[in-house]
Order: C-alpha cells, then structure tokens, then sequence
C-alpha cells in the first residue's frame, strides 16, 4: 500500500482528500504545516507528497525546495495542490522541485486517476 502524505491547513481539503485517497486504497499521513510536514516526510518516505502552497509560517515553495535538498527525500515526487493558476504560478511550483499541480477546488471524480499519474510503479 503506498503512503501519501498531504501538507495541508486547510481542515475541509484535508478531509476530502484524505476520504478519496483512502477510499482507493492509500494510506495517508498528513501535517498542518511546512515544518511539521517536513519532518513527517523524514520519519515517514511517502511514496508521494501533497503539497498546499499556501500554508502558514513557511510557504509550500520553501516546503518543496527544502524535501527536495533532503537525500532521503530528493526522488518523491511532489504534487502541488492549489488555487495559485495565474500565469508564472505553475512555473513557480515546478522551479521550487514539485513535479506537477493539481488545481482547487480539487475534483472528487479526477482526483486520484490524477494523482496515479505522479505514482509510477508505486501505485496500486
């Protein structure tokens, strides 16, 4: 079972992702802040990050860069989930290390066939 940790401070798309994820099999490990959510990717190697760009103290930017410079971490692909979708913003995420983003509101029903697509031979 692949593990997905969602880095998320918003209880309502926590909760919703969590439920589709879980739904379809995934276990999921979550953190309400960049440093928390570092320090849950250490102890924990998901197999993939979920990552809010908006969070408090330290943004999802300064997350990315900061899982990516970690040995242990550099190969995760990360997922940027946001309502950033202005021009440069998507160039910003991917510059920071994420491997790709995921708009909200999220879609329930596309959700996770878009998440699949970042998991490679870690999914089901």
């Amino acid at each position: 079972m692949a593990t997905i940790l969602i880095i998320e401070d918003n209880e309502k798309n926590l909760y919703l992702a969590t439920f589709l994820l879980e739904k379809h099999g995934f276990f999921v490990v979550a953190a309400r802040d960049g440093r928390s959510g570092i320090e849950l990717a250490e102890k924990t190697t998901p197999d993939l990050i979920l990552l809010d760009i908006q969070l408090p103290e330290m943004d999802g930017y300064t997350v990315a860069r900061a899982l990516k410079s970690s040995p242990n971490l550099a190969q995760v692909p990360i997922v940027a989930v946001t309502s950033y979708a202005m021009a440069g913003d998507r160039e910003r995420i991917l510059a920071a290390g994420c491997n790709g983003y995921i708009e909200k509101p999220i879609n329930p029903e596309t959700f996770v066939a878009e998440i699949m697509r970042y998991m490679g031979d870690e999914g089901q």
